[in-house]
């Protein structure tokens, strides 16, 4: 394996750098990702509608039952004339009955504010399936447009890789490696030259380190982080 390998191996890598930058910054691509979202997101909403809506279903039942025990209790005082002619204190009759009534009072505007709040529950939960319909619509179609793209690029990709494989085959172990680890942190392109004493970045290079170049050597660039070599 020798400098012009890891030289070929990068330039045919670019080609398919440019196919996966073509992809990827495609108006298809682009808008699949939005629409995709979009629904993801909303469907996590309507999750969220759907318990706080159980939540305020059974809020409003205990509410009830608790309105209906008062109620019940409140009837008990119906016969109030004939339960003081039995020897009851009339003021602590009557006290008992108030405090009922603004007992009832509360829950009812507690029942107020969850019927109240679950009209805008629902109100949101039509206007969010409204739009997940629309956006899901929106998603297949752009999903199977990003998918022909792809496929047009289909047989390019494979001859690309074919190669790639063929001069990857020449190298040492763990060559491959920081090559792929570095391209994945989007360096690109990962081997320069060396210019006028200097790394593509900017940064210069000490006389050692450029002895270093002799002979085919590579180095890193301390700032970028690319392989610098001397043509």
């Amino acid at each position: 394996m020798g400098l012009q390998d890891l030289l070929e191996y990068q330039k045919t890598d670019a080609k398919l750098r440019d196919i996966e930058q073509k992809i990827g910054t495609s108006d298809e691509r682009k808008k699949f990702i939005q629409a995709k979202k979009f629904v993801d997101a909303a469907l996590e909403k309507i999750d969220s509608q759907d318990k706080r809506a159980a939540e305020l279903a059974k809020m409003r039942d205990e509410l009830e039952e608790r309105c209906k025990e008062f109620m019940k209790q409140i009837e008990e005082y119906s016969d109030l004339e004939e339960m003081v002619e039995g020897g009851g204190d009339l003021g602590f009759y009557k006290k008992n009955a108030l405090a009922l009534l603004e007992r009832i009072r509360s829950v009812k505007a507690e029942l107020n504010k969850i019927a109240s709040e679950s009209n805008a529950v629902f109100e949101e939960f039509k206007a969010l399936r409204d739009q997940v319909s629309k956006k899901q619509a929106e998603k297949e179609e752009y999903k199977a447009k990003y998918d022909q793209l792809k496929t047009q690029y289909e047989g390019e990709v494979k001859e690309i890789q074919v190669r790639l494989d063929e001069i990857a085959s020449k190298f040492k172990p763990g060559i491959l490696e920081k090559y792929r680890a570095k391209r994945k942190e989007g360096i690109f392109p990962i081997f320069v030259p060396l210019t006028d004493g200097r790394c593509i970045c900017g940064m210069d290079l000490s006389l050692a380190q450029q002895g270093k170049l002799s002979g085919g050597g590579v180095i890193e660039c301390e700032h970028c982080r690319r392989f610098i070599y001397n043509k």
